[in-house]
C-alpha cells in the first residue's frame, strides 16, 4: 500500500473545522496552484478552497500528489516534535514549558527615535531596522493598521526600511495574519525575508522548513514572536469598549496590556479595561492554541513584567543568538539580565503553562504537555 500523502482534505478536516486552526495563513501562502483563499471577515480569520477546484472540502492538485499546504501547516500532526526536532535536535523536557532558549534576557533599542515608537521599549523595531541595513533580510512580514488606523483593524504589511519599521511599530491586539504580505514581499525582489508575528504565525517558518516546503521555506530566514496569550476579534471596539466605556476606535491611539487593557486616546486620556471583560471576545482560533511563547522563533519577545520600557527576550536559535550578539557589539540595543526582574519570568511560565493546557486531549499529544488541571 502507498505511503498516505496528506493534503487539503486532511487539513480541512484534522485542522481547519476541528478548532485547531489559529489562522495563521502558512498553508494558503505555500500553496502554489492558488486554490487556498483568507477569510478575514467578521472574524473568521480561515483558509478556504475555492469551489473549483474541488470545492470546499477536495482538492484536485491533492489528490494527485500536492502535499504543500499540510507541509506548511503549524498545527497539523506531530507539528511540534517536528519542529523541536529540526530547530534544536531534540524535544523539549517537560519542564521546558516555555519552550527552548539558549538565554533570557531584557533588552530595548537605545535608538531614541525606536524606543519611542515601538512598543516595551523598541526591541523588535530596533531588531528590523538592524537586520534590514546590515544585510540580514530584504523585508520582514509585520502588521499595520489599515488606512488612517482609525478603524484599528489590523492588516499584513511589509517592512522594506526604517521608515517602514517606525510606521508599523506598536502592538495591535486583533488578528492580522502577517505570512499573508509575502506575495507583496517577493513582488518587490525580497529573497529573504522575516516574519513577526504570534506562536501560532512564528512556528510556520520552521515548520515548512522541517517538512521541505519548497523556496517559501528558502526565503523565511528569520522568525521574530511575539508572546501571545491571545487575540479579540474587531467586536471588542464596538461592543465593549464603545458601549460600555464610551471609547470610540477612532479616538484610541495606542494599546497594551500589562494585567489590564490599557487605551491612550487622542485627547491625551488614559484609560484602563479589566482583562476579564474583554474574555468574551478572544478570537476563536486562539482557544486551542498552546503557545503564549511563541517557542520556535529565532527569538521570542513579550512586554510582560514590572518594566515598561523592556521587553523579555528568548533567544532561542543560533541564528537568533548571532544576530541579537551582533546588535549588542553594534550598540543597538542595551540588555539587562532577566533575573532583575523575576516576575516576568515567572509570568511566563505561568502563561505558557496556561496555554498549553489549551491544547485538546484529543489532538496530537505534545511533547512535555501538561496534564489537564484536576476538576475541583
Amino acid at each position: 500500500m502507498p505511503p498516505e500523502k496528506p493534503h487539503w482534505t486532511h487539513l480541512y478536516e484534522e485542522v481547519v473545522t476541528s478548532g485547531l486552526c489559529t489562522g495563521c495563513s502558512a498553508c494558503v501562502v505555500v500553496c502554489p496552484y492558488d486554490v487556498l483563499g483568507y477569510d478575514d471577515l467578521n472574524g473568521r480569520y480561515k483558509p478556504f478552497h475555492v469551489e473549483a477546484d474541488g470545492g470546499a472540502t477536495g482538492c484536485t492538485h491533492g489528490d494527485r500528489g500536492c502535499t504543500l499546504c499540510t507541509r506548511a501547516c503549524p498545527r497539523f500532526r506531530t507539528w511540534e516534535p517536528e519542529v523541536d526536532q529540526h530547530l534544536f535536535g531534540r524535544e523539549r523536557a517537560a519542564e521546558e514549558v516555555a519552550g527552548i532558549s539558549k538565554d533570557i534576557v531584557l533588552a530595548r533599542a537605545t535608538d531614541p527615535e525606536l524606543h519611542e515608537a515601538g512598543q516595551d521599549g523598541g526591541f523588535v523595531s530596533a531588531l528590523l531596522v538592524w537586520a534590514l541595513e546590515h544585510d540580514v533580510i530584504d523585508a520582514a512580514l509585520v502588521s499595520a493598521l489599515e488606512g488612517d488606523g482609525s478603524t484599528w483593524k489590523a492588516v499584513p504589511a511589509v517592512a522594506r526600511s526604517r521608515a517602514d519599521v517606525l510606521a508599523t511599530a506598536g502592538s495591535r491586539y486583533t488578528y492580522s495574519a502577517n505570512p499573508m504580505a509575502y506575495a507583496d514581499a517577493i513582488a518587490d525582489g525580497a529573497e529573504r525575508i522575516a516574519l513577526v508575528g504570534m506562536g501560532c504565525q512564528s512556528s510556520a517558518p520552521a515548520m515548512m522548513a522541517a517538512r521541505k516546503a519548497g523556496k517559501v521555506a528558502r526565503r523565511f530566514t528569520l522568525s521574530i514572536g511575539l508572546l501571545c496569550s491571545k487575540t479579540f476579534d474587531d467586536a471588542l471596539f464596538p461592543e465593549l469598549l464603545e458601549a460600555r466605556y464610551g471609547l470610540r476606535r477612532e479616538d484610541i491611539v495606542k494599546m497594551n496590556i500589562k494585567g489590564v487593557l490599557q487605551l491612550w486616546t487622542r485627547d491625551g486620556g488614559y484609560h484602563e479595561v479589566p482583562l476579564k471583560e474583554a474574555h468574551a471576545f478572544t478570537r476563536e482560533g486562539c482557544k486551542a492554541c498552546p503557545d503564549f511563547a511563541a517557542e520556535h522563533a529565532d527569538i521570542s519577545t513579550g512586554g510582560i513584567g514590572a518594566f515598561n520600557d523592556w521587553t523579555l527576550t528568548l533567544v532561542r536559535t543560533e541564528r537568533g543568538q548571532e544576530l541579537f550578539e551582533s546588535m549588542v557589539a553594534g550598540g543597538a540595543v542595551e540588555v539587562r539580565p532577566a533575573d532583575d526582574d523575576p516576575g516576568a519570568v515567572a509570568l511566563l511560565h505561568k502563561l505558557s503553562r496556561v496555554s498549553r493546557r489549551r491544547w485538546p486531549a484529543t489532538a496530537v499529544p505534545m511533547p512535555g504537555r501538561l496534564p489537564a488541571p484536576s476538576p475541583a
